[in-house]
């Protein structure tokens, strides 16, 4: 009699397919009520052990030709085709949020799933550093145009792919301060096709909302969400002594946008050798911004305290986290939502600022790219602790596409009872 081995081994000569192996979980969880980032463990362990009847990684071929491989937390992953019934009855709506900042271009594509979540299908992020130049200027330069233009000719590639029910597509401080901006946004529906919208600092700030305000902490009496970017970094103070709601930007009791992020400020200061004293006048300089900012104080007591925190979301603190668990290649899954100590934070902006460029070019998590700027970066973050000091930091991977892409949800209503994405999802 074969052993059960021998038995295995026969069914996998003869094709016979596995049972009992799930496919991957494709399910990216933003939910604004639980701040559940992992889709769900716990019903994926029990779908492991019940036997699932998904078909296995190695059948995720059957995917149609043309779709773009499924990303979980940023990371391509295998997707698992929708059985063919299903896939006739109806498919969910595909949407699109496009981020043009002042040092990075950014693209997610997704659908809608459970209630509050969606799941990211195509993702692209370049850095084309915009903004470089603007500060001393006023103007868009050539070349940043030019990297530009190139990074948004593949996101326009992978929007005509697919059939997109709706996107929303935006240039935020570069694009905002610049004297040719205009001129820069024509230019992009001129050889791109793409219409990009030069949004507001206000709606700025509110999306930066909107896409990570499930990582505060349920149990918080108030927090502060920045966002630090290329050009501008926004602020975003959260009163929450009323409890959590759904719309997490109806807490937001003061903003602003200050005139710093971190390509102006090394610009302005040099970003390659920072001695103690260079990187002291660059946090000094952000004091000084956030002074001019009148609602900076209206949190009151609760700065300071075990029910307040800071919530980071931006290229700065990532690649703290990053630092911080030594990764050897950057992984957003570990990133996000992580916590950091008060004194963690400390002990990683005091060993950055000793690297030397070139120490700070071999992190992996660091790189060419932004070894130049991530000083920059650490002294907003500093002058931020310092007028808001909290006990931890939670670092967020996760930013205004995902605010966009709520939003058109929400707005569609797909997750309503009965909405497209809930059909999708229950196949009906």
């Amino acid at each position: 009699m074969p052993t059960k081995r021998q038995k295995r081994r026969r069914r996998k000569a003869s094709g016979a397919p596995a049972t009992a192996v799930a496919g991957p979980d494709t399910v990216d969880s933003l939910d604004p009520l639980t701040g559940d980032a992992g889709g769900g463990g716990r019903k994926r362990r029990r779908r492991r052990r019940a036997g699932s009847k998904r078909p296995a990684v190695a059948e995720a071929a059957s995917t149609p030709a043309g779709d773009a491989p499924a990303w979980r937390n940023g990371a391509a992953v295998a997707d698992t085709a929708p059985a063919p019934a299903a896939q006739e009855r109806v498919r969910p709506p595909v949407y699109a949020a496009l981020d043009l900042g002042t040092n990075n271009c950014r693209l997610l594509v997704a659908v809608p799933t459970r209630p509050g979540q969606f799941r990211v299908i195509d993702a692209f992020s370049r850095i084309v550093r915009l903004g470089e130049g603007l500060s001393r200027t006023g103007r868009l330069g050539q070349p940043a145009m030019d990297r530009a233009i190139a990074a948004l000719t593949v996101c326009s590639q992978k929007l005509a792919a697919r059939s997109v029910a709706g996107a929303r597509l935006i240039a935020t401080e570069a694009c905002r301060a610049a004297a040719n901006g205009d001129e820069f946004i024509e230019r992009v529906k001129r050889e791109t096709g793409l219409e990009l919208e030069i949004v507001s600092r206000e709606t700025e700030a509110r999306l930066a909302v909107s896409g990570c305000g499930s990582l505060v902490d349920r149990s918080a009496k108030g927090a502060v969400l920045f966002d630090i970017g290329g050009g501008s970094s926004e602020i975003a103070l959260l009163d929450l002594s009323s409890g959590p709601t759904r719309r997490l930007s109806n807490h937001i009791v003061a903003w602003t946008s200050l005139p710093v992020g971190v390509v102006s400020l090394a610009e302005r200061h040099g970003g390659r050798d920072v001695t103690p004293a260079l990187f002291q006048r660059m946090v000094d300089e952000v004091i000084g911004e956030i002074d001019r900012f009148e609602g900076r104080s209206r949190l009151g007591a609760i700065v300071g305290t075990e029910r307040f925190h800071l919530l980071g979301t931006s290229g700065t603190v990532t690649t703290l986290a990053g630092v911080h668990l030594g990764l050897e290649r950057y992984d957003r899954r570990q990133v996000d939502g992580l916590w950091l100590t008060d004194e963690e934070v400390d002990r990683l902006v005091a060993t950055l600022s000793s690297w030397t460029f070139e120490e700070r070019v071999a992190n992996p998590c660091i790189g060419s790219d932004r070894a130049d700027l991530v000083l920059a970066g650490c002294a907003i973050l500093e002058a931020i602790r310092k007028v808001w000091p909290a006990r931890a930091l939670r670092v967020a991977d996760r930013g205004l596409r995902e605010g966009l892409l709520t939003e058109m949800m929400v707005a569609d209503g797909v997750w309503r009872r009965g909405g497209a994405g809930e059909r999708a999802r229950r196949g009906a």
